[in-house]
């Protein structure tokens, strides 16, 4: 199923969006065994690794305290920011940092990130893309990726939603856009 222009992207499988974290997503550990599998396999086969990580400043605008939506979560060089480290990255992969800007929000890896030239310098075509939240940093980064032309393979088993009843919403939308979705049991065909 993997092909040599296929790449794996990781979107914000950070401690904050755990159980437990600042901003959990509940059941969002259920997708660090199916990541660090997909991981593997894609180290395996030599094919790029990139992911994507909430980095916000402390007074970012996205928090209640300034007007926000949310409570503090992910900020930069914090433990809450960390990647789950049971993800087991190459240290090739590729990190990028998102939502940077103190008065800007970002939701998709692509948002004010090199993550498109990187992947162009890869010579991707293909994306495949797990993480956390759908309805939020997934959809998201989704979106970006099938504007840029990529084929998008969505790894259904490997993402989680603050409100599960719009993920599938969100999963059937990005369909209708051209997105596919696969379990990573499908990828075991190989």
């Amino acid at each position: 199923m993997l092909a040599e222009h296929d790449a794996l992207l990781v979107v914000d499988v950070q401690r904050d969006f755990l159980p437990g974290g600042a901003l959990g997503v509940p059941r969002g550990d259920e997708v660090v065994p199916v990541l660090t599998a997909c991981i593997d396999r894609f180290k395996r086969r030599n094919l790029p690794i990139a992911a994507s990580r909430d980095w916000h400043p402390s007074n970012h605008c996205s928090f209640h305290e300034f007007g926000g939506s949310w409570p503090p979560h992910c900020v930069a060089g914090t433990a809450g920011a960390e990647l789950d480290p049971a993800l087991q990255l190459p240290t090739d992969a590729k990190i990028v940092d998102k939502a940077r800007s103190t008065n800007r929000d970002a939701y998709s890896a692509f948002d004010e990130t090199e993550l498109h030239a990187w992947l162009q310098e890869h010579g991707v075509k293909r994306l495949f893309i797990g993480g956390l939240a759908t309805d939020y940093c997934v959809q998201q980064s989704a979106r970006d990726a099938l504007k840029h032309g990529y084929a998008v393979v969505l790894l259904k088993d490997a993402m989680r939603a603050i409100d599960p009843v719009a993920g599938e919403g969100i999963i059937e939308e990005l369909c209708s856009l051209d997105a596919s979705v696969i379990r990573y049991g499908d990828m075991l065909d190989e």
